[in-house]
């Protein structure tokens, strides 16, 4: 953590990454930081940057991937949006925009900006749930796999850590391909979450 963030409150290093303009002129539109978490969350989840339909309600995965990872995780809304119980620190806290096969990938100031000062100010966390490969990149020492070997290989990670794919409709094929995904982790993943927030 740098020099300038490590002796702020909780409180006012949230909110100075909510009023984040760091990338202001390289986004498509006027940032809109989404993040949640509390000193007393427990899971993390890190995906990857709000899209279009998050940018516009402030709500992460707020969306159709939102749904097929609560369905993952086994958690309803009320719960996955209870901050004491779950923070949400995307790679990126901003839309970046959409390319020629998606959203496009996370803007590279945000993480070492803030990442690890964020990080450094949740000491409850006892799970994390990594994903996609920015996520995977940040989070696991040395990750030079691609994503599925870092999925199929979840079991180095356990418990603290888990590997995932991207839960976007976008990402039915992979799913198709690799249905030991939600055959075996997806309910590891949910007999791991309900033992921490029960």
């Amino acid at each position: 953590m740098t020099n300038s963030l490590i002796n702020l409150s909780f409180d006012e290093l949230v909110r100075r990454v909510r009023a984040c303009q760091i990338c202001a002129g390289d986004l498509p539109h006027e940032p809109r930081p989404v993040i949640q978490l509390s000193e007393s969350s427990r899971i993390l989840v890190v995906g990857q940057a709000p899209g279009r339909r998050v940018h516009e309600t402030g709500l992460p995965f707020n969306d159709p991937s939102g749904d097929r990872l609560r369905q993952w995780m086994g958690i309803t809304r009320d719960t996955f949006y209870d901050e004491q119980k779950l923070a949400i620190l995307p790679m990126g806290f901003c839309y970046p925009g959409t390319g020629k096969s998606g959203d496009l990938p996370p803007r590279p100031e945000c993480a070492p900006a803030w990442r690890q000062a964020l990080l450094d100010r949740l000491p409850e966390i006892r799970l994390t749930l990594l994903i996609g490969q920015y996520a995977h990149a940040w989070h696991i020492p040395g990750a030079r796999r691609a994503v599925t070997e870092n999925v199929r290989q979840w079991q180095q990670f356990w418990p603290d850590v888990i590997p995932m794919p991207h839960p976007s409709p976008r990402n039915n094929l992979w799913l198709g391909k690799n249905p030991w995904f939600e055959s075996e982790v997806v309910p590891a993943i949910q007999a791991r979450v309900a033992s921490i927030l029960d």
